[in-house]
This record gives structure tokens, sequence and C-alpha cells, in this order.
């Protein structure tokens, strides 16, 4: 049998470590700021999941706008009561 090129990229240790800091800005997203960290936790996810990490990357892309976007959510309940 005849190995077929692969087009994905293997996984590196700086994929992960892209990955996890981009959860980590999802839950600080969520308790401090929701803008800054959500922005910041969706470029590490995505820079995280084109260098290789995929899956788990673009999980911490989405974690990260729903963390924002909750953050804003209670920042605005907290500010208005």
């Amino acid at each position: 049998m005849a190995d077929s090129p692969s087009t994905a990229r293997p996984r590196s240790n700086a994929a992960r470590i892209l990955t996890i800091v981009g959860f980590v800005f999802a839950v600080l997203a969520l308790l401090l700021n929701p803008i800054v960290f959500g922005v910041l936790g969706v470029i590490a996810g995505i820079v995280g999941a084109v260098l290789g990490d995929k899956p788990l990357g673009w999980y911490a892309a989405a974690a990260s706008v729903v963390g924002a976007i909750i953050g804003v959510v209670i920042a605005a309940a907290v500010l208005n009561n």
C-alpha cells in the first residue's frame, strides 16, 4: 500500500500551548474583562488550530466567544443593579 501524503499539519507543542492559553483566556473573559480576554482567546485558539491542534484549537476559540458573551451579560447585570 502506498502512503498518501497528508495535508494536515502535525501538532506541535506551540499549538497545544496556544490552545491551552485560549481556554485560560476564555475563563478570564468570563471573570475579568470579557472584551479583551475574549478577543485574545479567539486569536490564541485560531492560531493553535492553524498550527495543528485542530479540534481543540477551534473549541478554545468558541469557548472564548461564549465566555466573552456571558461575561458581558454578567457585567451588565451587575452594573444595572
